[in-house]
């Protein structure tokens, strides 16, 4: 009936005391990642990243369609939803498949009316054979995750645009260059901003002066119009490799002023402390104390900024792109995906037009709320 209290109290605080001194043992990025995976929006940011990655990457096979495939039989075709079983008959037919089109053309207006027919079953597969393509731009292959098992049978999971071709499949497409833009323009304003932030505020002086003036003055331009004149004097006449390097380069030319602030405080926060006293006593080079010990000492916080700012990046080759000043047909973005929806006529005909843009605040969200997470994880030891 009585309990020995002494007995319960070591098996309870013995887990207690190794967790302090594994906590207090571990090293800073097990703190981090420790303190990020608990942050559930971030991690739910971190999956929905990779797989918007993932889905960059293998574009052209996951794509049931090239970006060139379309059929103009089939202008602005609605969505069709994919089905597993067929309940319309008296026995369920089991099978992936969508249902076919019938078309009537409205004898008022001419325009072609789709309807959904059960009765025109499209069987639909996986690894189905298709178009030919490169899978990471060396390996011939032709066959694709989901699509038709018939070639010759168009399917439209999100509809089509006014060329026939297929939403679903120029979105994936899309998700490569809109997704590399933010990540290559990021990397170059990263580099200039860390380069030129770090030479400010560790030499400091006449140095800070020069670069800090530099710095208020591209932050004394407007964005938006400094991003539109800079693009509008990109060639028309370039190809869209050259186009698309040349937007990048726009972009991170306004991206490197707000990190070089940041990271210029940073230096000069840190560049009176011991451990860069005594590796300067040692007759440890600058280059050297910069990169190799302060630099590292905050890369945590670097790597959460830089991951906020790919949102901006994407948002501003959508916004250009979208006005016609990026991104140029054939090429395959986001924002050029949503120059068709600019015409509000289209989009009461065609409102699956605006996915694209769904694809955006999906991307959006999930690395904001990644960068948040790693923003809040930065400093393992603060609470």
């Amino acid at each position: 009936m009585f309990r020995n209290n002494a007995s319960t109290i070591g098996p309870d605080s013995e887990p207690d005391d190794q967790a302090a001194e594994k906590y207090a043992v571990a090293s800073r990025w097990r703190l981090v990642w420790r303190r990020f995976r608990n942050h559930k929006l971030a991690m739910a940011g971190l999956i929905v990243t990779i797989l918007v990655y993932v889905v960059a990457v293998f574009g052209e096979f996951l794509a049931p369609y090239s970006t060139s495939h379309l059929n103009d039989e089939y202008t602005y075709a609605p969505p069709q939803r994919l089905q597993i079983v067929d309940t319309s008959g008296d026995d369920w037919d089991w099978g992936l498949h969508v249902n076919g089109y019938t078309m009537e053309r409205d004898p008022e207006t001419l325009a072609q009316e789709f309807t959904t027919d059960p009765d025109n079953k499209v069987p639909v597969g996986f690894f189905v054979k298709g178009e030919e393509y490169e899978l990471f731009g060396l390996i011939p292959w032709d066959r694709h995750l989901i699509g038709p098992v018939d070639s010759d049978t168009p399917m439209y999971l999100l509809g089509a645009d006014q060329m026939g071709r297929d939403q679903f499949s120029r979105i994936i497409h899309g998700t490569r260059i809109s997704m590399s833009v933010g990540l290559v323009g990021v990397a170059m304003g990263f580099v200039l901003g860390i380069l030129l932030g770090g030479i400010s505020g560790y030499f400091g002086g006449r140095t800070d002066t020069i670069v800090q003036r530099a710095v208020e003055l591209f932050m004394s331009l407007p964005t938006l119009p400094l991003w539109l004149g800079l693009a509008a004097a990109i060639p028309r006449d370039w190809g869209s490799v050259e186009r698309y390097f040349a937007i990048t380069v726009v972009l991170s030319l306004v991206a490197w002023t707000g990190l070089a602030r940041d990271v210029r405080g940073r230096f000069m926060s840190l560049r009176e402390e011991d451990f860069v006293t005594s590796a300067r006593l040692d007759g440890t080079g600058e280059p050297r104390i910069i990169f190799g010990h302060v630099l590292p000492s905050f890369t945590s916080h670097l790597i959460a900024t830089l991951t906020l700012s790919i949102p901006t990046m994407i948002l501003a080759e959508t916004a250009l792109s979208f006005l016609g000043l990026g991104l140029q047909p054939p090429t395959v973005s986001w924002g050029v995906l949503l120059q068709e929806a600019q015409n509000i006529r289209v989009i009461s005909t065609a409102p699956w037009l605006l996915l694209p843009g769904v694809a955006v605040v999906v991307a959006i969200l999930a690395l904001n709320f990644l960068g948040d997470g790693l923003r809040d994880a930065a400093d393992p030891y603060k609470h």
